[in-house]
């Protein structure tokens, strides 16, 4: 039981490390692009922005759900990385189908993959919520300035 919350506890450690990582790269991008993000006729841009930031953030889940994979696999859980990574996937994003699951030494492990699944989730779309936010306004406020010039 030890082992399992030892272990479920480093790998939420790591994968959140690993998605901070890279919600730090998107906001230094979106930093260093806020001119051409604010330009006036914006709507192209959003939509651009938005599929960017949907994507990265994806791969950073993807890493993640391959980090518990690999996690498991090491440890034998699973015989095929097809197989731990499947199970890392739909326990990582709560689905839970049911159709493969652990040996009951290693339960709480799994669990520990939920949880950490739904912390890196949330921590997305607050993070998303608030850049579109923020990027909308940015739009708005340059639309409105570049309408006041005219």
């Amino acid at each position: 039981m030890l082992l399992q919350l030892s272990l479920g506890t480093a790998m939420i450690l790591v994968t959140l490390l690993v998605q901070v990582g890279f919600i730090a790269t998107t906001i230094s991008v979106l930093t260093k692009s806020s001119m051409w993000i604010s330009e006036k006729n914006s709507s192209p841009r959003f939509i651009t922005i938005l599929c960017g930031l949907i994507v990265w953030l994806v791969v950073g889940l993807t890493v993640c759900c391959w980090s518990w994979a690999i996690l498991m696999l090491s440890l034998d859980i699973f015989n095929t990385l097809e197989s731990a990574l499947y199970f890392s996937i739909v326990t990582f994003t709560t689905l839970g189908y049911g159709d493969i699951t652990l040996d009951q030494n290693w339960r709480l492990l799994g669990s520990l993959c939920s949880v950490n699944g739904l912390i890196i989730v949330g921590l997305n779309t607050a993070f998303l919520v608030e850049a579109l936010s923020r990027i909308r306004q940015a739009q708005v406020s340059s639309d409105e300035a570049s309408d006041r010039k005219e």
